[in-house]
């Protein structure tokens, strides 16, 4: 096999991964130097020449000139008689360039320098991908799942490119079918031995973040900002958002007439529930509108600990707190600041014994209910004796009770 039909023979490969000719015979060099060091130790004593416009190399090898019967290696040196038999010239001590013909290097190492090439271009691939897809960290990509396993479900776009698709980062209502397109965002992308690994996430608030600007041209144009994305992947999420042109209304322009535009989201984040609210400056206007709507009284901002107390009435405070406390959660990430609700409440007031479910069992609660005790103070109103009477229960539990009654209007 001659040297350009050797570098023919990757010519469909080059063709399919898209390297250039530069890069191939930049490749081919590193190579022939890689087999040289295998054969001969080392590759200080030859030159390798490719010709990147003829798609040739050449293999040129350096000696030295000694004394005839002088020579410890002939790999290295050369007698005088047999380098005056090409130049009559030459004297000891000069040095002896000739050209190794790729044949002459033998059929088995002509295979490992064939493997080695592929090797390279494998490896110069894999660099490329890296660096295309660390560029992309952020960006949405769409793929179709090709496989799915219990800890990760793989994925490959139009180019067979692989992206891996964690169980963590998945919506928990997340389902899917092999042969389906999904999109999802880079998350990050390292080399997992030689190959590339890159990852992709459905749950991270950038995902959400880009999806909006995909459905909404304005966010994409910069008309409207995007201050703080927070979410709760397949729950709840919220949005602060702004307008360099107070004629805009920003919240409007994102959710859309009966929420038309902002439908295509919540429909890719398998419904997840997301609350839009115009950016503030001012902490306390920011963390009321965080909360949603509900009635707050009042509210005490410490703008160096970064803490904010709410006042609410009794009624709203399951509204404020939201299911498994995740209305408050999302709005103190999305303010930074740490909220804490005073339930405002007066003598008449009472609460239902439903709302203590987080702290009290809710057999417990049921064994009330039974009597028509279905409210903190009706419990309270009744000494231990006359409980003990009424409900299924042992006394410590009912001491146990109205301890947590107690509390909750001492708070």
């Amino acid at each position: 096999m001659d040297n350009i039909a050797l570098i023919e023979s990757f010519g469909d490969f080059k063709d399919e991964k898209g390297i250039s000719k530069i890069d191939l015979m930049a490749i081919i060099e590193d190579s022939l130097k890689t087999l040289l060091r295998k054969r001969f130790d080392s590759d200080d004593h030859f030159d390798v020449i490719v010709n990147p416009d003829k798609g040739d190399f050449q293999i040129f090898l350096n000696k030295t000139i000694v004394e005839d019967e002088m020579s410890e290696d002939d790999d290295l040196e050369i007698e005088i008689s047999e380098a005056k038999k090409i130049d009559p010239t030459f004297e000891v001590g000069e040095d002896f360039t000739m050209e190794i013909p790729v044949a002459q290097l033998g059929r088995r190492n002509i295979l490992t320098l064939k493997q080695i090439l592929a090797t390279k271009l494998q490896e110069h691939n894999n660099a490329m991908l890296y660096e295309q897809f660390r560029d992309r960290i952020g960006e949405i990509v769409v793929g179709e799942i090709h496989h799915i396993r219990h800890k990760h479900v793989i994925l490959l776009d139009d180019e067979g490119n692989e992206f891996i698709l964690p169980k963590e980062n998945q919506i928990p209502s997340d389902f899917f079918k092999k042969g389906e397109n999904i999109r999802a965002i880079v998350e990050s992308v390292d080399f997992k031995g030689s190959k590339p690994q890159i990852i992709i996430s459905r749950t991270a608030p950038k995902f959400l973040e880009k999806l909006l600007e995909l459905e909404i041209p304005e966010i994409q144009d910069g008309t409207i900002m995007l201050k703080k994305v927070v979410r709760i992947p397949g729950e709840k999420a919220k949005i602060a958002v702004d307008a360099y042109d107070d004629r805009i209304d920003p919240v409007g322009a994102c959710v859309g007439v009966k929420g038309s535009r902002i439908h295509g989201v919540v429909r890719e984040l398998k419904n997840e529930n997301i609350d839009v609210i115009q950016w503030s400056k001012n902490p306390e206007i920011l963390v009321k509108r965080a909360l949603g709507n509900v009635t707050i009284n009042k509210i005490d901002i410490n703008e160096n600990s970064s803490y904010a107390l709410v006042y609410t009435p009794v009624e709203e405070i399951s509204k404020v707190i939201g299911k498994q406390g995740q209305n408050i959660r999302l709005a103190s990430w999305l303010t930074g600041y740490e909220i804490d609700v005073y339930r405002e409440s007066s003598e008449d007031d009472d609460v239902d014994l439903r709302e203590f479910n987080d702290d009290i069992e809710q057999w417990i609660l049921d064994e009330f209910k039974k009597v028509g005790l279905t409210t903190a103070k009706s419990v309270l109103d009744k000494d231990t004796e006359s409980l003990l009477n009424m409900v299924d229960l042992e006394e410590e539990t009912i001491e146990d009770v109205k301890r947590i009654l107690r509390e909750e209007f001492e708070d």
